[in-house]
């Protein structure tokens, strides 16, 4: 699998590149600012970005803005975004044209190699992966009466934060403590509630995670 990294701080982008190496993946270009950034994604077209938010010469939102602009040339370039913190209006922004293969996590989730290289492939495979603390604070904005969550149960609304972190079935039943069974009529209620028509499951999971997100 094909991964240009975007990292500016040498001793976590060379890190990033022996971890990825590490499990079979072809970094095609490690770069430290936005320019190189976008060149790389156009050119290269990878099978998938992992890209830290803040690059020079902003050092602002140089990294995301980068990617988006690729995405826009690349339609279904799959991003991994990293950020030392939560941002609201960075999640918001990559997932402004609803499409999948889009991730958001903290930087510290990069110390569980597993979990971060489980990310990176899932949101290789056009799936999502959002960091818990992201999901936590984008479910608080949106739990009003008029909000898009307002039809969902509070099983379900946990049911759908689970899915927004690219947890498959076995494990949301797992971590909720109910059989897998109860989860895919969760699941169900979810699509229906949130009127997404029917297609693959895979597809429709990735729709219920951005229609909530957005």
């Amino acid at each position: 699998m094909r991964v240009v990294l975007a990292e500016d701080l040498f001793l976590l982008r060379d890190g990033l590149v022996r971890l990825l190496e590490a499990y079979d993946f072809e970094i095609v270009a490690a770069v430290d600012n936005g320019p190189s950034l976008l060149r790389a994604l156009v050119d290269e077209r990878p099978d998938v970005a992992v890209v830290d938010v803040r690059l020079p010469p902003t050092f602002t939102d140089e990294g995301l803005q980068a990617a988006l602009q690729a995405r826009r040339q690349v339609p279904g370039l799959p991003v991994l975004v990293l950020s030392q913190y939560v941002e609201q209006l960075y999640a918001r922004e990559l997932l402004a044209d609803g499409s999948g293969g889009i991730g958001y996590l903290l930087k510290d989730r990069v110390f569980d190699p597993d979990q971060f290289v489980e990310s990176v492939r899932r949101v290789a495979a056009g799936g999502t992966a959002m960091d818990p603390d992201v999901v936590a604070k984008l479910f608080a904005k949106d739990t009003g009466p008029t909000g898009s969550l307002a039809r969902l149960t509070p099983r379900e609304r946990e049911v759908l934060a689970l899915m927004a972190e690219g947890r498959s079935n076995a494990a949301i039943a797992q971590s909720l403590v109910i059989t897998e069974r109860a989860v895919i009529k969760h699941t169900s209620n979810i699509f229906a509630k949130l009127d997404l028509p029917v297609s693959d499951d895979a597809n429709r999971r990735v729709l219920a995670v951005l229609a909530f997100l957005k």
